[in-house]
């Protein structure tokens, strides 16, 4: 089989491992989605390092074999990786997405601030 085409089905399979997973994750969760990608790339994984070994020539055979043992141990990071992040963004970092704000209520907002005067008139300040 041609190298490319080889690390193409694999990078095509990862792609739609993930697809599933992500729409896995946001109807069952994210335990569920983590357990359908880790055995659909467990035996993808299994099938490439059968091939490999009986094609040890081929140095496709094994940098896919290697490019599914990252996704895999992506995959199994995911959970642990949820339960260590900093709730509120304190930490290093500073990827991922920015935490959701409470909606704004206008009129408390007005009540709490003191009303802006404007310029403030020239002269004597005193209430004539």
């Amino acid at each position: 089989m041609n190298e490319e085409s080889l690390m193409d089905e694999v990078t095509d399979l990862i792609a739609s491992v993930e697809m599933h997973r992500k729409e896995i994750e946001k109807e069952s969760g994210l335990d569920a989605s983590r357990t359908y990608s880790l055995q659909r790339l467990q035996q993808a994984l299994q099938a490439e390092q059968g091939a490999a070994q009986q094609d040890a020539a081929n140095p496709a055979r094994i940098a896919t074999a290697e490019a599914l043992a990252n996704e895999i141990k992506r995959i199994g990071s995911l959970s642990r990786g949820a339960g260590q992040r900093p709730q509120h963004g304190s930490g290093g970092g500073g990827g991922g997405r920015p935490q959701q704000q409470p909606p704004r209520n206008f009129r408390q907002d007005q009540q709490r601030r003191p009303k802006s005067r404007g310029r403030r008139p020239m002269g004597r300040t005193t209430g004539r």
